[in-house]
């Protein structure tokens, strides 16, 4: 077990291991912070798995939403530029796929080291979007729908004022991705992995070929696993088998 950790950030739940060979950074889904990765292993492969925390939510609550995707990937790739320092790569799943790839896009911009690998997962590329059900709700369905996505967790039903605060974050969320389009532009210096589940109903696998636009030709892979949109919550055996025969073939 790994002992030796790195300086605290309001970006971690808990400060990387300076031991692990890989990161693997995960961000939330829209709605959620970094938490909701409470059931995934704390390692895949040779990879630490890094779940990261974004402004406004769980232990940093008070702190203001953190706007766009492009203002989150400005804020976060500051904030963990240090932590780059060995092979990693990113995972997104739905709202928490566009700012894994934005932070991606601004990372490759400033001149850090890339990751070797994304992992999307029930997202559609950026020129697609946007593009979900949830983008068409109104306050009352967003409502309905971050109960259904607590009890998917395992928690039980807060308080209506705790609900309120969480509505709120869920809300600035979804108008982040309303607002997120990016056209395919020229290669990114990493491969990336397109996630899908055979019977996700809020953004089928078909969708999600674009993401292969991104990345040279023979940088793209998919996958479509057996699940719903949010059996990945549980870190199901062969979603952990899909991310570690990547991971492994980054050391």
């Amino acid at each position: 077990m790994d002992t030796a950790k790195s300086t605290p950030s309001r970006w971690f739940l808990t400060p990387p291991s300076t031991e692990a060979d890989v990161r693997l950074f995960c961000f939330p889904y829209s709605g959620c912070g970094a938490s909701m990765f409470r059931n995934w292993p704390t390692r895949i492969g040779p990879a630490e798995v890094v779940p990261l925390q974004l402004p406004g939510r769980e232990n940093r609550t008070r702190e203001p939403h953190f706007g766009t995707y492009e203002e989150l990937a400005d804020q976060l790739v500051e904030g963990i530029a240090e932590h780059l320092d060995r092979p990693y790569a990113v995972f997104g799943h739905c709202g928490g796929a566009l700012p894994a790839f934005e932070s991606v896009v601004r990372i490759v911009e400033r001149g850090l080291r890339p990751p070797e690998r994304v992992f999307v997962s029930s997202q559609v590329a950026p020129q697609d979007g946007p593009y979900g059900r949830f983008l068409g709700l109104d306050e009352a369905g967003l409502r309905a729908e971050l109960v259904a996505l607590l009890a998917a967790l395992g928690a039980a039903r807060p308080p209506e004022e705790m609900l309120d605060l969480y509505l709120e974050v869920l809300v600035a969320d979804v108008e982040a991705n309303k607002k997120y389009r990016k056209d395919a532009a020229g290669s990114l210096p990493c491969a990336v992995t397109a996630l899908g589940w055979d019977a996700d109903v809020e953004v089928p696998h078909a969708l999600m070929g674009g993401w292969a636009d991104w990345v040279a030709r023979d940088a793209a892979r998919k996958e479509v696993l057996a699940g719903t949109h949010y059996t990945f919550l549980d870190a199901p055996a062969d979603l952990v088998a899909a991310l570690e025969r990547d991971l492994k073939a980054m050391v």
